[in-house]
């Protein structure tokens, strides 16, 4: 692309409804691997001619909206946000709901007289199906549309919560706790797709910060309410309140949710039908257009497709390295915290406040950073923006998350004061939020017709590191002294490091030589 070009949306000749799923549109996401976004026409040569702006006068939209009014592109603010947020509590419920075992397998393992370490393999196989479900997510959403397959998937999540709260035996709740994984995960791996369906580029970091920072925070959350809970109730009550809390995020998405796929290369005239609200919600509506997206073998290889793309293997290896301890401390802190300070399951609960507080200081720190980082590498490059700025802030972010690991294994080992050690939690969750964001939002700018599938990568990164962890954190601990398996963690995330440092020098390299999805639709 030269650089009086500016990228323009591709649009079929002569769109119908017979278009066939397979058929390949060029530019299909306005982004050339060679020269990146040209964002801010203000700072080039060039002119804005026949291109649509942002209020400011020189903000370039991309994707470039139709002139559809059932465009999500074209969705009010209120809309916008009001399906951002349903999402985001949707996406809010799954990590809520594991995490929430972390605190009740004490009484379970009295209960039924075993070990809070065999407990945890229920905890464990939740946390794998947090990932491995959110694979199946993203080839069905391709398939089938976003909006029914958030709906069934949550509809069996709500039913399996309820199972979690009166499962019988520990085998019956270990069945109920895998199921529940697999299908609660829903909204959480395929989030990018809704937040890149309405929004536009210049928006989507601010977005993405709000939408992970309720992913980060609810593992924290829901041992928090689960300890003051357990104080005076049997364990299962936590449960039911999970359940409630998926029953209200049905009843959002019955309420508030809609399909947000949209294909702009079709005519507005021509699009298809969007059918009643009941329709759209159970699916038969995209049912009937189903002709018009992805063939079920298409949307299968879309999701292997991404994994070859040398840029998404990497940041998920680098995900898996540096995220995983959160899920294992998380996971196992009580069996820490409970011999060493002496905490019943309220001090237990008021100790995850210190995660709940650094998240929010990352939201509101991210709310700034992303954004400020992207508009001064505009700034300096005429208006063009690579994907790769984004890592900038995982290099901000990372000494603090290995500084905080390295001093958590300290406070453990030397017994400083439980403050100390709520401090150092902090560092690395405050950290961790921030490099969230970051890979998140560089997938998505790399490949962006690919939303869904990079989600869910991220997703199974994050939850796959962290159940290998949940096995042996306690004991690898108990071997080795947490002085030494923490600062090992701290290793681990510090060399890690290389491979944003890689991404950054010769990712765009990557891209280029891997080449584009060239996938049938967005």
């Amino acid at each position: 692309m030269a650089e009086k070009d500016l990228p323009s949306t591709h649009i079929d000749p002569e769109p119908g409804l017979d278009k066939p799923s397979h058929t390949h549109r060029k530019d299909v996401h306005e982004f050339q691997e060679t020269e990146g976004y040209i964002l801010d026409v203000a700072e080039t040569s060039a002119s804005a001619s026949g291109l649509k702006l942002a209020k400011d006068g020189h903000t370039v939209l991309i994707p470039q909206p139709s002139s559809d009014q059932n465009d999500p592109l074209n969705w009010t603010w209120a809309k916008k946000h009001l399906i951002l947020f349903v999402v985001s509590w949707v996406s809010f419920l799954p990590d809520y709901g594991s995490a929430t075992g972390a605190v009740t397998l004490i009484p379970q393992a009295v209960e039924w007289e075993t070990t809070p370490d065999y407990v945890n393999h229920s905890q464990a196989g939740n946390v794998f199906m947090l990932g491995a479900g959110g694979v199946v997510v993203v080839i069905l959403s391709a398939y089938f549309g976003r909006l029914p397959v958030v709906f069934w998937f949550l509809l069996v999540s709500l039913a399996t919560a309820a199972w979690c709260a009166e499962p019988g035996s520990f085998e019956s709740f270990m069945a109920a706790r895998i199921l529940n994984g697999f299908f609660s995960t829903v909204s959480q791996a395929g989030g990018l797709m809704f937040i890149k369906d309405m929004f536009f580029f210049h928006e989507q970091a601010r977005k993405i910060n709000i939408w992970a920072s309720f992913i980060v925070m609810s593992p924290y959350v829901g041992p928090l309410f689960a300890a003051f809970m357990t104080e005076t109730k049997h364990w299962s009550v936590p449960f039911w309140v999970y359940f409630a809390m998926n029953a209200l995020g049905m009843a959002l998405v019955v309420a508030f949710l809609e399909e947000t796929y949209y294909d702009r290369s079709i005519a507005a005239v021509n699009q298809p039908p969007k059918g009643n609200r009941v329709a759209r919600l159970i699916g038969t509506a995209q049912w009937k257009s189903r002709h018009l997206r992805n063939t079920f073998g298409q949307a299968c290889w879309r999701t292997v497709s991404v994994l070859l793309k040398p840029i998404v293997a990497i940041s998920c290896v680098f995900y898996a390295l540096t995220f995983a301890w959160a899920v294992g401390i998380n996971t196992t802190l009580a069996m820490f915290v409970t011999p060493l300070y002496g905490f019943g399951p309220k001090q237990v609960g008021f100790f995850y406040f210190t995660p709940v507080v650094a998240v929010t200081l990352g939201e509101i720190t991210g709310h700034w950073l992303h954004d400020a980082l992207a508009k001064q590498y505009i700034r300096s490059h005429r208006g063009h923006f690579e994907p790769e700025v984004r890592l900038r802030a995982v290099l901000l972010a990372m000494p603090i998350v290995i500084v905080g690991l390295v001093l958590i294994g300290q406070s453990f080992e030397n017994e400083w004061h439980y403050m100390v050690t709520s401090v150092t939690w902090g560092l690395y969750v405050f950290g961790m939020m921030i490099t969230t964001v970051a890979l998140s939002s560089y997938c998505l700018d790399s490949y962006p017709e690919a939303s869904g599938e990079v989600s869910a990568w991220l997703n199974m990164a994050r939850t796959v590191g962290g159940f290998i962890v949940s096995y042996f954190q306690v004991t690898w601990a108990q071997a080795q002294g947490t002085k030494k398996s923490f600062g090992i963690q701290a290793g681990i995330c510090g060399g890690a490091v290389i491979f944003v440092v890689i991404l950054m020098l010769w990712g765009k390299r990557l891209r280029i030589w891997a080449g584009p999805l060239n996938f049938a639709t967005t």
